[in-house]
């Protein structure tokens, strides 16, 4: 039977830490503001407010008397706010990442039903058909600011890794377009390729992922050894990439005349429309047709709902147990206070003052926390660079981001276990006959 008690037990407040955490996670902070307002009120205008302000001072008067039990919430709380928040910040670096690389006024097009550049094929006679199409910014010499490109998977060797370990770059194949189809890509070190040449520029996040990408050195790629000739930086998903000369790299993949994808320059993002419509209305074309916003955003949701749902998962079970630490501690200082608790409800103080008075403490010692966790994630992991594949082909460099949104939702969650963690022991508090509470003790 106890068993059996203590199972429901669990199960009930698991049920009301998932309540509490969704509750929480809904509301905006205009709300919680407005409720936080409403119950400062009730506290200093309110006889019942009062009394619980006056119980609640003296049981926070005596943290310091309990450091070790309270340590356990606030260091419990700490963890799961610190292992939630780092998680999302993966995921939030990830996607915007991928979000930066791309904008409304330059299109991709690739072969049609293609979910990635690497799944796409384009001949040369749809590559000339699409860099016609109306639209399309001109360069100084009348030329159409438009970039057949060929994505291919290439291994290199993992900086820092075993000596046999590898790891996979995307190599882009491009044209003199590329560097005015994408302007923010600069060189910071060295040149650009030469064309016909077996030269390559890597991105500043590659240089810092795969080992023998300094200027000046080769590297194999394909069968064939290619010398390193320049650094590029662009501040997106373009830095984690390899750049050559787009004949060579078909030359050394086999792979013709044909390319993955063309990325063009409108002259104006209004014109996306209409030069998509030309597209689709050309019977010569089976493509697709998307700004590069739109393509990296979609690239990023997969991994992102992937990244933000371990997260969540591994912080609920955390929680849990900082919920059942929150518990003991609340119930061992109910107990140890049950004789002063007991005292002040038989000279007339209501069940409600007390419940909030012990859910106050709790509260502050998961505020405690939860400032604690978002602190260590900021200092820990804001800006720490890490590496994933992305777009099916290649790793991708990218950048934790602890942002305000992200200290928000955790501080939400350390006020949701405090809740549930003092839930109980303030209703027993406030439910224990004050005879039995007297007797005890």
């Amino acid at each position: 039977m106890k068993k059996l008690k203590s199972l429901l037990r669990g199960a009930l407040t698991g049920l009301i830490l998932a309540i509490a955490l969704v509750a929480w996670s809904l509301l905006p902070w205009p709300a919680l503001l407005g409720l936080a307002v409403a119950f400062a009120l009730w506290m200093l205008l309110t006889r019942s407010g009062r009394q619980a302000a006056s119980v609640a001072g003296v049981g926070i008067s005596t943290l310091s008397q309990r450091l070790g039990s309270s340590s356990v919430v606030v260091i419990g709380i700490a963890g799961v706010v610190a292992v939630l928040v780092a998680m999302l910040s993966m995921a939030e670096g990830y996607q915007e990442t991928l979000r930066r690389t791309g904008s409304d006024d330059s299109v991709m097009v690739l072969r049609g039903a293609s979910a990635a550049e690497v799944m796409s094929t384009l001949d040369l006679a749809s590559i000339n058909v699409i860099e016609q199409a109306p639209g399309i910014a001109r360069g100084a010499d009348g030329r159409p600011l438009a970039s057949p490109e060929t994505v291919v998977a290439a291994n290199l060797p993992i900086k820092g890794g075993a000596p046999d370990e590898d790891g996979s770059v995307q190599l882009r194949g491009v044209g003199d377009r590329a560097w005015q189809v994408r302007p923010q890509v600069k060189i910071v070190q060295g040149r650009r390729f030469e064309t016909g040449k077996r030269e390559v520029v890597v991105g500043s996040g590659a240089q810092r992922q795969f080992a023998g990408l300094e200027v000046g050195k080769q590297i194999r790629l394909g069968n064939e050894r290619w010398t390193v000739v320049g650094v590029f930086k662009s501040g997106d998903a373009m830095d984690s990439e390899v750049w050559a000369d787009a004949q060579m790299v078909a030359a050394t993949y086999g792979r013709g005349a044909s390319r993955n994808s063309v990325v063009a320059k409108l002259s104006d993002a209004k014109q996306f429309k209409a030069f998509k419509a030309a597209l689709a209305g050309d019977p010569r074309l089976q493509v697709d047709t998307t700004t590069t916003a739109e393509y990296f955003a979609k690239q990023s949701e997969a991994m992102t709902k992937v990244i933000r749902i371990i997260g969540i998962v591994v912080g609920s079970i955390m929680a849990i147990g900082a919920v059942f630490g929150a518990l003991n501690t609340m119930f061992a200082t109910v107990a140890t206070r049950a004789r002063e608790i007991a005292t002040l409800r038989a000279i007339g103080f209501r069940g409600v003052p007390v419940v909030v008075a012990v859910m106050l403490e709790t509260m502050l010692l998961a505020l405690l926390g939860g400032l604690i966790g978002g602190a260590l994630a900021w200092l820990v992991f804001n800006g720490y660079t890490a590496s994933t594949i992305a777009g099916g082909v290649g790793q991708l460099t990218f950048d934790f981001r602890v942002t305000g949104a992200l200290l928000w939702s955790g501080l939400k969650w350390a006020l949701a276990i405090g809740f549930v963690g003092g839930l109980f022991p303030a209703l027993r508090a406030a439910t224990l006959p004050v005879t039995t509470a007297l007797r005890a003790l």
